[in-house]
């Protein structure tokens, strides 16, 4: 079950289809869709990665813990930046109000997924691949993923499927 607040936190690498799978959820389940990278992007008044370009990783990822400790939400999914994981605070924050929920999709999967690694506002160190990325993280999303769907080769309507059964 969702847990206190009834929320639906989904966590995982950029292009592992929290937002897809977050607004397919939401309306299967009849709850709210809330996607922080677009209340990070409302709140700055810029782009993410127009914001990591600007003003660099460390701002990027104290405005996403600031924008996820303000968030005041119930009976909703949340889709979450793939880098909230680095902030023990938000992930504390997020956890107390229902159940995180690691989308798994591997490595090579992920690279055919994202064309756009470089524009889309992934939050990653100069000089990092995608591999580096997903190493570093991996273990975070492990560590704070409730429940885990692996999303590996699966429509987005197989995934939501799974998720409904095990969550609603």
């Amino acid at each position: 079950m969702t847990g206190r607040g009834g929320n639906i936190i989904l966590i995982g690498m950029p292009g592992a289809g929290k937002s897809t799978l977050g607004v397919l959820l939401a309306k299967a389940l009849g709850m709210e869709f809330v996607d922080t990278d677009l209340l990070i992007q409302r709140r700055q008044g810029q782009k993410l990665q127009e914001i990591l370009d600007r003003e660099g990783m460390e701002t990027f990822l104290r405005v996403e813990e600031e924008t996820i400790l303000s968030l005041r939400v119930r009976d909703s999914v949340v889709a979450t930046g793939g880098s909230v994981v680095y902030s023990p605070r938000a992930m504390a924050a997020l956890g107390s109000t229902g159940t995180l929920v690691y989308l798994q999709v591997p490595a090579a999967e992920l690279k055919r997924r994202l064309t756009n690694i470089t524009t889309r506002g992934v939050a990653m160190r100069p000089g990092c691949t995608l591999e580096d990325v997903l190493a570093e993280r991996l273990p975070l999303y492990r560590q704070y993923g409730q429940v885990t769907v692996d999303c590996a080769g699966r429509d987005p309507e197989s995934c939501v499927a799974e998720l409904a059964a095990r969550l609603g």
